[in-house]
């Protein structure tokens, strides 16, 4: 092929931007271009035919064509900016590239977005608003009656200190250590006192007026103009981190306020839940819903992933599942009618696993469904350990899938521990998971005893395991029990008075 429209390094790299995609998409499909050369083509194809499963993919140069064609769940790459990504712009290496070139290219790239309006926000409406959050709890009729050189200084002073103690100790030392090794490095730079001259102009006459000025270093003014933009930006990133964790501070609190609270008990079963997100907000979940037959029934699950996204996954959940139990069904179709429900709403790459029971208290029967959620322990009274598996997969992998029961029974002093994976694989500072053998110990270690008392027990194991060292995951345990009935005594009959 003697003609080339790309030169033969950007045909290298769509080659290789291929090579980076290839992974993401399984199926069967083909391979449609609109831009690059045949030999382009045909490499693409023969590649493409080394894999039996692969999604289609649009491979465009305009990042708008092609589109509305592109079959779901296609992948669309616009391979001009891919090129870029790989160091091809414009059909040549940037490696070849003189450096004024490669400068513009940068400089291009960095200031990407970037309008006049948007940086003018950061003075008119970023700043004011962060300047009004930290100054929220200072009386500003305090400083009135100070004198006004006086009332700038301590002004300064309590801004400071509302914006610092922000901070947590660790990083406001480190944000002190700043400030003074910056106030060091000022001062380094003082060179004395020296006379500016000050223009005066009185037609026909011109003098200058000598004032007496702090002289430093070249080079000083753009260090404390650099250092004062540095601050401004820390100042604006720690106004919305702070925003931020005030929004999910109050989503905290309403996330458990949907869980139960404290122990349920009736006669012949009490149930106890505890949770603690990894993060501010978290995905794992639980419930206690009695029947009006007198049956209860439990759920625990956990949803894929952490912090928001699974905390709004979650309370959809709560909702469908809080509608559906009040619907006659069996367990395997309630499972069912639940997995068809979060496939439709919940995003592709989200998934639930779930572990729902039902129990009968008067006789102890419990019917369960285990919907890919690590097993529950069913913790007899004499110490022996059983798991639950039986059930199916995670909710929403496949909308058509089902769901059996299986079948248990607790005898008085019997306890159902059912927990999330973050206890299982909360780990210590040597980075040892803490594992089923360490579940099964602790509740082991505690047979017989309330349900409160027993998930409890579980946390304080886990707290001891990882010696304060950070969750990776969300911990949640609900402990289903049915308690010993002590014998009622005979009652004894009263000597009748005659």
């Amino acid at each position: 092929m003697s003609s080339r429209p790309y030169p033969l390094g950007f045909l290298n790299a769509e080659l290789d931007a291929f090579d980076a995609i290839r992974g993401f998409g399984e199926g069967s499909g083909a391979v449609r271009t609109n831009s690059g050369t045949m030999a382009m083509h045909v490499e693409l194809e023969r590649r493409l035919a080394g894999f039996k499963q692969i999604e289609a993919v649009v491979v465009f140069q305009s990042p708008r064509e092609d589109l509305a064609v592109c079959p779901r769940p296609a992948l669309a790459v616009n391979m001009a900016q891919v090129g870029r990504e790989l160091g091809v712009i414009e059909g040549r290496s940037t490696r070849s590239m003189p450096p004024l070139s490669r400068a513009r290219e940068f400089f291009s790239a960095y200031t990407q977005d970037l309008t006049s309006d948007e940086l003018g926000k950061v003075f008119t409406r970023d700043a004011p608003e962060a300047y009004r959050f930290f100054t929220r709890g200072i009386d500003s009729k305090a400083f009135r009656s100070l004198p006004r050189h006086t009332r700038v200084l301590t002004w300064t002073q309590a801004f400071f200190m509302a914006f610092t103690m922000r901070l947590s100790p660790a990083r406001r030392a480190i944000y002190g250590v700043a400030l003074v090794s910056a106030a060091v490095g000022v001062i380094s730079l003082f060179r004395g006192i020296s006379v500016f001259g000050v223009p005066i102009v009185i037609p026909p006459f011109f003098f200058r007026i000598g004032v007496p000025t702090l002289s430093f270093a070249p080079g000083t003014n753009w260090l404390i103009l650099a250092c004062a933009a540095m601050n401004l930006l820390v100042l604006l990133e720690v106004f919305d981190r702070l925003s931020l964790k005030r929004d999910l501070e109050v989503a905290r609190e309403i996330q458990l306020a949907m869980l139960p609270d404290g122990t349920w008990s009736e006669p012949g079963v009490e149930a106890s839940g505890l949770t603690r997100p990894a993060n501010t907000v978290g995905g794992d979940f639980y419930d206690i819903l009695p029947q009006p037959d007198g049956r209860v029934i439990v759920a625990l699950g956990d949803v894929a992933g952490k912090a928001s996204p699974a905390a709004l996954l979650m309370a959809l959940f709560l909702a469908m599942l809080r509608t559906l139990v009040d619907e006659p069904m069996s367990l395997p179709e309630l499972a069912r009618r639940l997995n068809i429900q979060v496939s439709k709403h919940a995003p592709p790459s989200r998934f639930i696993t779930l572990f729902l029971g039902l129990f009968d208290p008067r006789t102890g029967d419990l019917e369960f469904v285990n919907a890919g959620q690590t097993p529950p322990l069913l913790l007899r009274a004499d110490g022996t350990v059983e798991r639950l598996s039986t059930g199916g997969i995670a909710l929403a992998m496949f909308e058509e899938s089902t769901y059996e029961s299986g079948h248990a029974r607790l005898e008085p002093g019997d306890a159902l521990v059912m927990y999330s994976d973050g206890v299982t694989e909360a780990e210590s500072p040597a980075g040892v998971m803490f594992e089923e053998m360490g579940l099964e110990a602790a509740v082991r270690a505690t047979p017989g005893v309330a349900a409160a008392v027993l998930s409890r027990a579980v946390f304080r194991a886990v707290d001891h395991h990882r010696q304060g060292e950070r969750l990776a995951d969300d911990l949640t345990v609900l402990v289903l029990s049915r308690p010993i009935v002590p014998p009622v005594p005979p009652l004894i009959p009263l000597p009748q008075i005659s």
